[in-house]
């Protein structure tokens, strides 16, 4: 019998790898409680992606926003966000009573007011907290996911603890002793805030368990879960404070060098992102075992990883903290080879993507298939003003690389073909003028309406393995649902999916695409 993976000469060839997914963040879900979460709304995104034939969901981070909200500034690592945990999933987990969440305060649709959505999620942990305590039945699950998650929960716990009662403060605003971690005021803290530690933790073991939940569904379906990982961590961040030496960091512990990126596509000033760097030599000397704690840890959430600004790995922008703006800063070399060496040694296979985009050399890309991850194409970028934008139109694809229409940092495909320039704009209004003509040639279409759908067809028809489409873009919205602007410090991330917007329409749309593309599961 002749099987699929035979040609119709009998021999064997590679299975099948290509395939086509959505990128939406969960809290932009709809949902009933202020933002979206990985409860009953997640799990009916993965039936949707079923029926559209769509085999992968992207995520930005999961981790505990910090500043700005943002999933990229976040206070660990390793911890889930407490807003993604679902309440409605509480109360069947026999932590929580239906009548507690049955009127909810009244949340906008379409956008995540986070103070008051924060206050409520809150609220009904807390509540879920007391009752937990009373369960001694739940209690042998919770030790074993404490003892599993050591190596991280307990330094998150008392970091969370701590920052609440100093008024949600940054760490190094804390008194010096507990900053600097002195022995006798850490003792003191974990013996004062005993309580408050415990439920940091039961945060998290409710996190685990969802998400568990939720990877067991996406797996049935035959849907991979992808994650981000920004390459840097948020200074103010409990991995930070644990582990200052790997940082560089002034006695103080305020950074004195800090990362970004020099001018660029989105500010002719670069993007001083504030992170503290990484002391490489020193964390190669332990073989980078936190790193690999953090990709283990990651690896279990997720079937693959976008490496957010995987350049840093080859050279990084190293700014002085004392500096207003990224201009005045300077490229410094990265771990490189070494570094992948050794998480191939501790980890195995490394399911990566790496997000080669902004200031690459041909050294990057050499990096990247010296390891056989793949890169990123945006298709929006090879209409435009990008050195390397030749790069990006689908006919010079590698098979072995991820292609998006667009990113979270972008605008939706509607919002930049209709963009009129001007203040505001990253472009001036020729050059979106001309933009808009070289795509119209290049997707053989006069039709401006569904300029959305002509650029998703040119992602599944081009030969790379994973193409992957903004949800905005699949809905065909405007700059209002646009998901982050860089160099923005407030207004991001808050964008929500409102309820019964993805429709049988969209779905069939997707579903036809996948077939005719050979990117459904076959």
């Amino acid at each position: 019998m002749t099987t699929r993976a035979q040609s119709a000469g009998g021999r064997a060839r590679a299975p099948r790898r290509r395939a086509s997914g959505i990128l939406l963040h969960p809290t932009s879900l709809p949902g009933p409680h202020g933002s979206g979460d990985i409860g009953d709304e997640a799990h009916e995104f993965l039936e949707a992606l079923a029926k559209a034939k769509q085999r992968a969901w992207q995520m930005l981070p999961v981790a505990p926003p910090g500043y700005g909200e943002s999933p990229y500034s976040a206070q660990s690592a390793f911890a889930g966000s407490p807003w993604l945990v679902s309440l409605d999933a509480l109360v069947r987990m026999g932590f929580l009573d239906r009548a507690a969440i049955a009127n909810p305060p009244i949340f906008s649709v379409d956008r995540v007011d986070f103070a008051p959505m924060s206050a409520w999620r809150e609220k009904n942990l807390r509540a879920a907290f007391a009752s937990f305590e009373r369960d001694r039945k739940a209690r042998a699950a919770f030790d074993e996911f404490s003892a599993r998650e050591k190596s991280w929960l307990e330094d998150f716990a008392l970091y969370r603890a701590i920052k609440k009662t100093q008024g949600d403060v940054q760490w190094t605003k804390w008194p010096r002793d507990v900053k600097l971690r002195e022995p006798p005021a850490i003792a003191a803290a974990k013996k004062s805030l005993t309580r408050e530690i415990a439920f940091e933790s039961f945060v998290q073991f409710c996190f685990d368990v969802q998400w568990e939940a939720l990877h067991d569904a996406a797996r049935s379906r035959g849907i991979e879960l992808i994650g981000d990982i920004p390459i840097f961590v948020a200074h103010d961040s409990a991995d930070v404070w644990r582990r200052p030496e790997d940082f560089f960091l002034d006695a103080e512990g305020n950074p004195t060098v800090i990362a970004g990126v020099p001018p660029d596509y989105f500010s002719t000033t670069g993007q001083r992102w504030g992170n503290p760097l990484y002391r490489w030599k020193r964390m190669k000397k332990s073989g980078y075992r936190w790193w690999a704690l953090r990709l283990r840890s990651m690896l279990r959430r997720f079937d693959r990883i976008r490496v957010d600004h995987f350049i840093g790995f080859h050279r990084y922008w190293r700014i002085p903290a004392s500096e207003p703006t990224a201009v005045n800063g300077k490229w410094m070399k990265g771990p490189g080879a070494d570094f992948f060496r050794a998480m191939k040694d501790a980890l195995g296979e490394l399911p990566l993507i790496a997000e080669d985009l902004g200031a690459t050399t041909a050294a990057v890309f050499r990096l990247r298939d010296r390891f056989g991850l793949p890169g990123i194409k945006v298709l929006q970028f090879a209409f435009g003003t990008d050195p390397n934008k030749d790069t990006f139109l689908p006919h010079n694809y590698e098979r072995r690389a991820v292609v998006y229409t667009g990113t979270h940092d972008n605008d939706t495909t509607v919002g930049w073909f209709f963009d009129e320039g001007g203040e505001g704009s990253t472009r001036t209004r020729e050059q979106i003028a001309r933009e808009r003509k070289e795509a119209l040639v290049y997707l053989c279409t006069t039709q401006e309406t569904e300029i959305h759908w002509h650029m998703i067809r040119a992602c599944m028809a081009s030969v790379a393995d994973l193409a992957i489409f903004p949800v905005q873009d699949v809905l065909g919205l405007g700059s209002e649902a646009r998901m982050n602007r860089p160099g923005r410090p407030d207004g991001n991330w808050a964008w929500r999916v409102k309820p019964d917007t993805l429709g049988e329409k969209e779905i069939a749309r997707l579903a036809d695409l996948a077939v005719t593309y050979e990117r459904d599961a076959r």
